[in-house]
Parts: C-alpha cells; structure tokens; sequence
C-alpha cells in the first residue's frame, strides 16, 4: 500500500471527524428573550432622598420590583449575544421615581425617574444606558432624555465570549458619566461610583432557517362575540398589595413567606389573579369581574390569605375585593382597596387600566389586623379585559429561568457558563490533535510496513 492512498484515507477520515463535531458546538448569535438586572442606582441618594432632609420616596413603575435592602430589579430583557465576538445587548423593562422635597404646594423639588436600563457590551468595554427624567437641582427645569449613556461599566478580568444560557454577571463596577451626571439632575459629578450591577439574560439561539410562509390559511382564533350580553373571552388583574408588606413579610421580622395557588401568578412585583369573569360595558365603563387564584401570607405571627379576587369598577371608581382568611375564619368579599378607573379604556379587542394608584378601605385595614390605617397608599392595580378570542392579555414580567446572581468579585473569572463554553471547546480541538496524532501515526505504520514487506 502506497503512502499517498494512505495520507488520503486519513485527510478524509479526519474532514469526516470534522464534520462531525464542529456543528455541534459552532457558537451562533442569538436573541435574548428574559432576564433581570438588579441596581440599586446610589444607595446613598436612595437614603438621601427617604432620610430627614428630603423627607421623599420612592415608587416603582411598570413592574420594577425592589430585591433586599437596596436594589431594584427591572425584568424582561430584550436584545441580541454573541457568543464568538462576545457582544451583548440587553434592554430591561421597569422604572423606578424619586420625589423629596416637597413644597406646600405639592410640588416636589427633587423629581427624577430612571427607566428601561439597557446594556452594551462589546471589545471588553460596557455602557449602562437608562431612560431619564429629571428636575434639575439648580434651575428647577425638567428634562426627558432617552437612553442616556448614564455609566461605564468595569469589565475588567470578563470574557464574554463563549457564554451559554443563562448568562449571567455580577456586581460589575458602574461609574458615573459626564451626560449620566447632567442627567442625574446634578446631584453627583462625572467620575462618581454607583452601585454596581448584576444581570442575567436568557439566550435562544437563532434557528438555522426560518420555515417559509404557507400559502394556506391556517386556522386560528376568530373574534367573537359573546353569547352573553356584555360578557368577555378572559381578563387579569395585577396587584403586588404591597411593596413593604412584601419585604416585611420575607424580612428578619415576618420571617415569612408566600404561597400562590388555584391559578394565581407571581410577576416578581406583582401578583396575577387570572381566568376573569362577568361583564363589561365600554359605553358605560363599567366592570363586574371574578377571578382566580390565591395568596397566602404566613410567617411569624402571620396568617393572611386572599382569594376570590373581584373588581368592580362604576362611574369612573374602582374597588377590589378579596375573600379575607385570618385565624382559621374567612370573611367573604371583603373591600381591600379603592382606585380611580377613570384610565379604563377600550381599544381594538382588549380593555386596559395600567397602574392605578390604589388605597387601603376600613375592611381592608381590618383584614391587615389594623397594620396600616384606612387610606393608606396600597400597591397599584392594572387591570385588562380580552373582549374576544383574538385579544392578548399583557404579559408578566420576564425574570429569566436562572437564579438571582450571586455576589462575585467583577475581576474574578468568566462566569461558569462561559468558561464551561470555553471548556468544551478546548477539548473539542484536544480531540481533533489527538485524532490527527492518530491518524498520523496510523499512516506512518502502514507505509513501515509496506518498507519491511518489500525487503523481505
């Protein structure tokens, strides 16, 4: 046997091999679809703005939900990775408003909301980019600016190339820039450390070939409309009760938790009680609606469950209502909190309201055993009503499937997803040397053999 059939047999063999596991482990760009981002923007304004001086709060927005003492988490991160360059993009749902300051006339003099964080990262450098409106601290003036590139991000020591879902980061580095710093109402100059930042994102692969479109109708949900008169096809109603209730519950206090059950949905912030029904009138803007789904608060000294949820909403007033278990006695329907539904509105198949501030009724003070007085500000309500088939109901917020990022040094080593991207890698090509050693040798011993055969 010649030594070239030989050397072709191996190129062919090893082409083959090749073939084989290159495709396997080819890193794509894909889409991010979920995920948090957890920062607590300056922990020190954040006490700044509650403290003696100020005398101000704070309010979340569009499903932004505190986490521990200090951080928010904002949800659903939208973008695109890429796991051969390392480029990442990820935009964050929520928002968070500071107010202080007030002045007789109700006016706030400190008023700033940071909204829709979004993440750049690509050639080993990152920019947080968030939504800002704010009053400037000397002149009073309001600006509203989009994605301001409002801190830099230390990437020092990350490698973001080779990462596997869920992709996390932690507690990376955020200072402050000089367009962050005139957003921030000039509270702080450009230079300032903020508080750093952890994410995770889900990636989804690209699909290798979108399937073409059919030329055939398929079928599918079609409008229609209620047998019964004013009735709907589904409807949502979402309501945190409320933020510090929450955190006192699973704090070293309540020591507690809560359970969800019969349907009931956990939207990070907020509690979803879905499977709405009854009826609704736009002409009139009246609502009468029963849902599913149960919360039960327990822990030390604590025993509250909700179920039963019911809104009613008439002449542009709302009231939500909820069967009250405490002690082992349930009171039935019971009015928990009252809000405007003046924002209730119809448009195409789908009625919305969207975070109506809510307040605390007597029954509702009784069921928290008096813990907060009649008119207390309670969590808002956000209410939607599919009127056909055909109408979606808004999603909840999108947390990601991975766990909260655990605390890290931002110069440790690439995140375990990532280096064990890397890992597989490295011993994808060990293999290939390997086999082209082998094969190399096997050639070698063949062509030997030919050599002995010949001289004897």
């Amino acid at each position: 046997m010649s030594a070239r059939p030989v050397r072709a047999f191996a190129v062919t063999l090893l082409a083959a091999l090749l073939g084989a596991l290159l495709p396997a482990t080819a890193a794509h760009a894909g889409t991010v679809q979920g995920g948090r981002l957890d920062w607590g923007i300056k922990s020190s304004f954040q006490s700044y703005v509650t403290g003696p001086v100020a005398k101000g709060g704070f309010t979340l927005k569009s499903g932004a939900a505190t986490v521990g003492g200090s951080l928010f988490r904002f949800h659903s991160a939208a973008g695109s990775y890429d796991p051969g360059s390392g480029t990442f993009e990820a935009s964050y749902s929520g928002g968070v408003t500071f107010r202080g300051h007030q002045k007789p006339d109700g006016v706030h003099e400190l008023d700033m909301t940071v909204s829709r964080p979004t993440v750049k990262i690509s050639g080993g450098s990152g920019t947080l980019y968030v939504d800002v409106s704010s009053k400037a601290k000397d002149t009073g003036a309001v600006s509203n600016q989009s994605q301001v590139p409002f801190a830099t991000l230390g990437l020092g020591g990350i490698n973001m190339k080779g990462g596997a879902s869920p992709l996390t980061l932690a507690n990376i580095p955020a200072t402050l820039t000089a367009q962050g710093a005139q957003a921030f109402a000039g509270y702080y100059a450009a230079g300032t450390q903020l508080d750093p930042v952890s994410l995770s994102a889900d990636v989804k692969a690209a699909p290798a070939e979108e399937p073409s479109p059919s030329a055939t109708p398929q079928p599918g949900a079609t409008a229609q409309t209620p047998q019964t008169q004013g009735a709907f096809a589904d409807a949502a109603v979402d309501w945190g009760v409320r933020r510090t209730f929450r955190e006192y519950v699973t704090g070293s206090v309540g020591q507690g938790e809560w359970t969800l059950a019969e349907g009931a949905q956990d939207g990070g912030a907020l509690f979803r009680f879905p499977q709405g029904k009854g009826a609704y009138d736009g002409g009139k803007g009246t609502l009468d609606a029963a849902f599913s789904g149960t919360v039960q608060f327990t822990g030390a000294h604590l025993d509250l469950k909700l179920g039963k949820v019911g809104v009613k909403v008439d002449n542009g007033k709302g009231v939500l209502s909820a069967d009250v278990t405490t002690g082992g006695e349930t009171k039935n329907a019971v009015p928990l909190v009252e809000f405007d539904a003046k924002g209730l509105k119809t448009e195409g198949g789908l009625a919305t309201l969207t975070e109506a501030p809510t307040v605390l009724t007597e029954g509702g003070s009784q069921a928290f055993n008096s813990m907060y007085k009649a008119g207390t500000e309670m969590d808002p309500v956000s209410l939607a009503v599919a009127l056909d088939a055909t109408a979606k109901l808004p999603a909840l917020p999108d947390l990601g499937s991975t766990a909260s990022p655990a605390p890290a040094s931002p110069a440790a080593e690439p995140a375990p997803a990532a280096k064990a991207e890397q890992s597989s890698s490295t011993g994808l090509f060990i293999a290939l040397a390997v086999a082209v050693l082998v094969l190399a040798g096997g050639a070698a011993f063949l062509v030997v053999r030919k050599r002995r055969a010949a001289a004897e």
